[in-house]
């Protein structure tokens, strides 16, 4: 039993539902004994989980239904997406395609549009798809004369897809319909005749189009094949499988020329992959439909040392985004017909990150840098990697580049913290590029004058500097009394970098937040180098950076520990969770997407294996004593309890909302379920009289996946939910 300690008004005492604890279950981990008691928990369709999480649902309903701000913050919202956005349009023969949501629409919409002063008209709209918008959008494909559409679906935010076809000209939907398609890409050749892609085989009790969100089991074995219009599934041509290698993931890609079908070959998240070839004429034989013949590819490269992505070929001689020898990335070339001889055409900077390079009007490159968290475009010779004019842009993030070799423009999207979105188009034609505004996304209501951003750096416990940015209210007084809003990531080598976010928006507004995002280590914000310094043996730098991100944003008298409140999701939960159990008096609330909570299991469940170039793997010694060390279920402990660690000036973990979706199947529900169920716990049902009140609950979503394709509603619904509740913990008056 606990209860809720008051924010702005007492809350009634808060009964957790009773999990079973079974005894039986201890794993020996090199021989080190580890009891599981929640195993039963990752039976997601057993009739005892559904109702354990009906039970916890309506405790964090009951919770939420105490939260004033719950529906001031919906309105708002609401009001704030009622926006028409867009995305940059890419072009194929003289067809312009794009994607755009007129406001609130479930999901944004593909658009169609004949030269650019041509009437739009919707090709495909997947808020129809379904009623009740859990069928969203999750890949496409054009051919190149524009005339077929190639689409991938997911059902209820599923990492499954399934492939579907339609004719442009006349939005007739054809037939087609792949199944099992996972980790795919959808790669047309040059004839229109058809396309390649990736799938798993289907399992034993195929009965049809895969469930999302039931099934945990690992994916294994997957297959690339070539898809004629207009034929069954089962006609398909198997193109590339390696039962030697199960784990293996492929990736097909058509080069522009049409000439070479490339394929990245991957085993884990790590940012390195094999590279084969296969000249296309080799189709010429592929017209016996359903052989099992492979495609006669060449391994370029056949180690996994590097990154390797294709940027543009000439004949056989190939550009290269790659990490080979250069963290920060560079472009490199070769010939294939001379595979030892690789040369650099633009060497890796001394400093920036090379984030992309994009080929285009015959000769020339669009490189995007990544300077101290800040994007860089220049445009480069493609020959030589001279450079040849740098394109400006605000601070802020380059979210698309599209155009082709063929093209003369090339539409690059735009966004920051104060800016909703810009696509700016850039001229080629003439000796320098021309950009302009081509769409400028304005919210009404939104003032940026309003606000400030700016960056700090601050020292994490190494002395390593960590830069952060922070965005508020203008002329705020630093007196430590606003609440504040600490976000990180830190893993697989992603950067975090400036985004419009009409959440945070209100946040500051309404709410008086302060908002920052943490660019710690385990990102790639610096490279390769500053991944690896917060992964495997050094994933503790990741939590360490985050911890002092707080200790800053204390001691610089932006907030103080009770209104300090911490958020991230999947690799961020992690992190979240992580935190509060080694410095649970540091923040006032957490809030915990979707987490990878089980370090010691996560392998065995759909994907997750391919996550151990992070963090390692329980079944290697070294790697479990690393993981044993912060996996967040293994690490609760009481704060008020000698020896447990934390601050002992505050005796409890702060108020935590864990955010699931039960069709989740990235990172399965079982980890926030265990998770939560070891919380109340240890925390709660089994003391008596405890100092813990700060509650613990968990928002299940139903319907929904990993955080991909859901739905406006459900995305204001959601945030809704948890800042309502994140303002309520923390005493935050609406502000009007």
């Amino acid at each position: 039993m606990g209860s809720l300690a008051a924010a702005d008004e007492p809350l009634p005492p808060l009964r957790y539902p009773p999990a079973r604890r079974d005894g039986d279950i201890v794993d020996d981990y090199h021989g080190v004994l580890v009891p599981d008691p929640y195993r039963w928990m990752e039976e997601l369709e057993s009739e005892e989980v559904k109702e354990y999480v009906r039970a916890q649902a309506a405790v964090a309903d009951a919770v939420l239904a105490t939260c004033d701000h719950r529906g001031r913050l919906r309105g708002q919202l609401t009001a704030l997406l009622d926006h028409p956005r867009y995305r940059a349009p890419f072009k194929r023969a003289r067809t312009y395609f794009y994607f755009h949501n007129p406001g609130l629409l479930p999901h944004s919409a593909l658009y169609v549009q004949h030269g650019l002063g041509g009437e739009p008209s919707v090709l495909l709209d997947p808020s129809e798809l379904s009623d009740d918008a859990t069928v969203s959008l999750s890949m496409i494909g054009v051919s190149d004369d524009g005339e077929h559409l190639a689409y991938g679906t997911s059902a209820s935010g599923s990492d499954w897809v399934t492939i579907s076809l339609m004719r442009v000209r006349d939005k007739h939907r054809l037939p087609d319909t792949l199944s099992w398609v996972k980790f795919s890409r959808i790669a047309w050749t040059s004839d229109g005749k058809g396309f390649f892609y990736s799938r798993f085989p289907a399992p034993k009790d195929d009965d049809g189009a895969p469930e999302s969100g039931i099934r945990t089991d690992v994916n294994l074995n997957h297959e690339v094949y070539y898809h004629f219009l207009g034929t069954d599934q089962s006609d398909d041509v198997m193109c590339w499988r390696d039962p030697e290698h199960p784990k293996y993931i492929y990736t097909p890609e058509v080069t522009e020329d049409g000439k070479y079908v490339l394929l990245s070959v991957s085993e884990s998240s790590e940012p390195v992959n094999k590279l084969y070839y296969c000249d296309l004429s080799a189709l010429s034989g592929m017209n016996a439909k359903g052989t099992h013949e492979m495609l006669p590819f060449v391994k370029l490269v056949d180690k996994f040392e590097a990154f390797y992505g294709v940027v543009a070929n000439d004949g056989t001689r190939f550009t290269f985004l790659t990490n080979k020898d250069a963290p920060r990335c560079k472009l490199s070339r070769v010939d294939v017909d001379d595979p030892q001889s690789w040369t650099d055409v633009l060497p890796e900077d001394d400093r920036a990150v090379l984030e992309s390079a994009c080929a285009v009007h015959g000769d020339k490159v669009l490189v995007n840098y990544l300077s101290d968290v800040k994007y860089v475009l220049q445009m480069r010779s493609l020959a030589t990697g001279e450079l040849l004019h740098g394109i400006p842009i605000d601070i802020g993030s380059v979210n698309g580049i599209t155009g082709r070799r063929g093209d003369s423009e090339v539409f690059i999207e735009f966004s920051s913290f104060l800016t909703p979105g810009i696509v700016y188009r850039c001229d080629l034609s003439s000796g320098s590029p021309e950009m302009s505004i081509y769409r400028d996304i304005n919210v009404p209501g939104f003032d940026r004058t309003d606000f400030e951003a700016k960056q700090v750096f601050y020292p994490s416990k190494d002395g390593t500097k960590i830069p952060m940015f922070v965005v508020s209210r203008k002329k705020i007084v630093l007196d430590g009394s606003h609440p504040a809003l600490l976000f990180g990531y830190g893993g697989f080598g992603m950067s975090m970098t400036p985004q419009f976010s009409a959440a945070r928006v209100v946040l500051m507004r309404n709410l008086g937040f302060v908002t920052c995002i943490a660019n710690i280590r385990g990102g790639g914000e610096y490279g390769e180098g500053w991944h690896k310094a917060g992964s495997l043996a050094n994933k503790q730098n990741c939590f360490d950076d985050f911890v002092a991100a707080g200790e800053f944003l204390v001691s610089a008298g932006y907030t103080s520990p009770s209104r300090l409140c911490i958020e991230g999701g999947s690799n961020g939960g992690l992190l979240v969770a992580a935190c509060i159990n080694q410095r649970p008096g540091l923040f006032g609330c957490a809030l915990a997407h979707v987490g990878v909570m089980d370090m010691l299991r996560f392998h065995k469940f759909t994907i997750g294996r391919a996550w151990a170039c992070d963090f390692g793997c329980s079944e290697k010694e070294e790697e479990f004593h690393w993981l044993i060390k912060y996996s967040p279920l293994h690490n609760v402990r009481r704060p008020w309890e000698k020896g447990a660690g934390g601050d002992q000036h505050r005796r409890q973990y702060p108020p935590t909302m864990l955010l699931t979706a039960d069709h989740d199947d990235r990172v399965v529900p079982s980890h926030t379920l265990k998770f939560l169920a070891t919380m109340q716990h240890v925390l709660c049902t089994s003391v008596e009289h405890g100092p813990q009140t700060n509650p613990i609950v968990a928002r299940i979503d139903r319907k929904s996946g990993h955080g991909c394709g859901r739905s406006t509603q459900k995305i204001i619904d959601e945030a809704a939910d948890r800042y309502a509740f994140a303002a309520k913990m923390m005493g935050v008056s609406w502000i009007d």
